[in-house]
């Protein structure tokens, strides 16, 4: 464990800056790289000096942001028969696409914030949103405020705690259980004053 890393570490010092993009862009999209061994070795590094940390955060949340542009593209141009014919061969089986749909249409576009929180719904969250062809700017703006808070509770786990893996999955898996309270009672809200607004207009 501690070798694997050290070599997340000397590879994420390696691809600097342009790597955390990258990564995390392909974290947002199809590829299941988790964010959970790309964040913390960048906070490592910026801890030891060799970055720094906000513009690691901030790449991390762009490169996260493109990925889930990726993905609504996608989603909007292809449609949802090529997704489900053809996702399985990039991980995305149609039983897991149909509970985060269902999430979309069940929570409406605050999801797409929710959804960057939460685990498996995280990188496939924008697929809905592009076949709904959500408005741009809510898309970029609810994708950016997801991602940041989780891309900066990794990086500062990462910053604080060093390079002990174990110790990061143990408190990333601890922070997890926290977004998820939070996004629980975000939904709550959201659920209420959508029902208050509903009844003003009947």
């Amino acid at each position: 464990m501690h070798e694997m890393m050290s070599w997340l570490v000397e590879s994420i010092g390696a691809m600097g800056y342009p790597g955390i993009f990258l990564l995390m862009a392909m974290e947002s999209s199809i590829i299941p790289i988790p964010s959970e061994i790309v964040m913390p070795p960048a906070g490592y590094l910026a801890q030891a000096g060799q970055m720094n940390i906000w513009i690691a955060i901030l790449c991390g949340t762009f490169g996260s942001l493109f990925g889930a542009y990726v993905n609504y593209f996608a989603a909007r141009y292809l449609g949802r028969p090529l997704i489900l014919k053809y996702g399985r061969f990039v991980w995305i089986s149609e039983e897991k696409f149909m509970r985060v749909e269902t999430f979309f249409l069940k929570h409406g576009e605050i999801s797409t914030f929710i959804g960057r929180l939460l685990p498996v719904v995280r990188h496939l969250i924008s697929l809905p949103a592009g076949l709904a062809s959500m408005n741009h700017l809510k898309f970029s703006l609810y994708t950016l405020l997801g991602a940041g808070i989780w891309v900066t509770i990794l990086t500062w786990m990462g910053y604080f705690i060093g390079h002990n893996q174990e110790l990061i999955l143990h408190y990333s898996h601890q922070a997890l259980y926290g977004v998820i309270a939070v996004s629980a009672a975000l939904i709550a809200i959201y659920i209420k004053v959508q029902g208050k607004r509903e009844k003003q207009r009947e």
